[in-house]
């Protein structure tokens, strides 16, 4: 079945574009970071409450699908090849490239991680769960006593907030290299993560209309 997969993405991987699947998870994943990021922003300026209690489960609810998608994203990566384009390329620029993806990676994991270690060592102040609705088990924390809890609550919440502010670092930078890519470079980087239509120039195919001048014989 790998094998069969591989095959199906080698027909995208072959002309430097992602495949499908690929171009799903970057696309769905950038939306519910960019959620994330204005809901975990929302929550931080309301005052204590039920409304700031209800916001930050929802911020709960789209994180904990981040995690199972960074998971299931990185397993794709693993066994399906990205393609070779431009941006393979430059020498630096393409170091510096792999260097962000790994910490994005590392952000992917980490703010859902430490948002479960901080919400399951708060002593379960609501469910948590999956996309709103999947119930979703809290961390057993409740054993290491008040202190290790309180502890690991400063950790987690230390790491979640540097987190934050490098993935709020690294999205402008990326955007900025993608765009900078496509119409400064004029590379095939941005086009191979965008889903395929056909160029205006591959779908006139069929004999051109020429409109006759009146009046004029043809020749």
């Amino acid at each position: 079945m790998i094998e069969a997969l591989r095959r199906w993405a080698a027909t995208h991987t072959e002309r430097s574009r992602y495949s499908p699947v690929g171009i799903a998870f970057h696309w769905i994943m950038a939306f519910l970071v960019m959620a994330q990021l204005a809901i975990g922003w929302y929550a931080s300026i309301l005052p204590s409450g039920g409304g700031k209690l209800l916001t930050y489960q929802l911020h709960s609810a789209v994180g904990l699908p981040i995690l199972l998608l960074a998971i299931a994203r990185l397993f794709w990566r693993l066994i399906i090849p990205g393609p070779v384009n431009d941006a393979d390329r430059g020498g630096w620029q393409t170091q510096a490239a792999y260097l962000t993806h790994y910490i994005f990676y590392l952000c992917f994991f980490g703010l859902p991680l430490t948002g479960w270690v901080m919400w399951s060592a708060l002593g379960e102040p609501a469910p948590l769960r999956l996309a709103g609705f999947i119930p979703w088990p809290a961390l057993p924390l409740h054993g290491l006593g008040p202190e290790m809890q309180y502890r690991l609550l400063a950790i987690a919440e230390e790491g979640h907030h540097i987190l934050v502010l490098l993935l709020a670092l690294l999205i402008p930078l990326h955007v900025g290299a993608a765009l900078k890519h496509h119409f400064w470079d004029r590379h095939d980087v941005l086009r191979g993560m965008l889903p395929e239509v056909p160029d205006w120039e591959d779908s006139r195919k069929e004999t051109q209309h020429s409109p006759r001048e009146s009046g004029l014989p043809q020749q």
